[in-house]
């Protein structure tokens, strides 16, 4: 069985040690930065060093040196333990927490142009986005075949950019029918 008592953020950081590099701790929260913050929780500095430390102590992570400086490395038992993980756990089902859904509920509160102002950020927030994942994407390129280590971030990359897009279309939608008082 997969262990219980590891939070999924600690199969997150464990996955994204299953590249090749050992990181140190700051490399590992850049990294996550870089990739979850598209599709999960990127944890703080503070959770990724938190949860280095229960890897280690349960196997998973090797470190090598000292302070800062200590870079860590997944372990065997932790590929068997993070592949488990994947086999024989659920995905579950998402939850949306979507700060712009929940601020559209109670735009009753507030003006019709605060609303869309709000949804019209949100628009310029989401190209944002989308630029930085299409540059993500892009770094990807020539790494992302099949059975190449890149392929599967390539896959989810993809992925994302088509999420954006689509919740780009929706909120637009949804400008127009605030503007039409729909």
């Amino acid at each position: 069985m997969p262990r219980q008592d590891l939070p999924v953020t600690s199969y997150a950081l464990l996955g994204l040690l299953t590249f090749g590099d050992e990181l140190t701790g700051y490399e590992l929260k850049q990294r996550a930065d870089m990739t979850l913050r598209f599709y999960w929780v990127s944890p703080a500095m503070s959770q990724v060093y938190s949860e280095l430390r229960r890897l280690t102590e349960a196997g998973l992570v090797r470190p090598t040196g000292e302070g800062r400086g200590t870079t860590y490395r997944i372990t065997a038992r932790g590929r068997r333990d993070l592949a488990r993980w994947m086999k024989e756990t659920p995905a579950g089902f998402p939850v949306l927490k979507h700060p712009v859904a929940l601020r559209l509920l109670l735009g009753h509160l507030v003006d019709t142009e605060d609303t869309l102002a709000m949804l019209r950020a949100h628009l310029a927030a989401l190209e944002e986005e989308l630029s930085a994942l299409r540059g993500v994407r892009e770094s990807l390129r020539g790494a992302d075949h099949d059975g190449e280590v890149f392929r599967h971030p390539a896959l989810v990359a993809d992925w994302g950019l088509d999420y954006l897009d689509a919740e780009r279309e929706i909120v637009a939608g949804l400008v127009r029918r605030v503007e039409a008082g729909e």
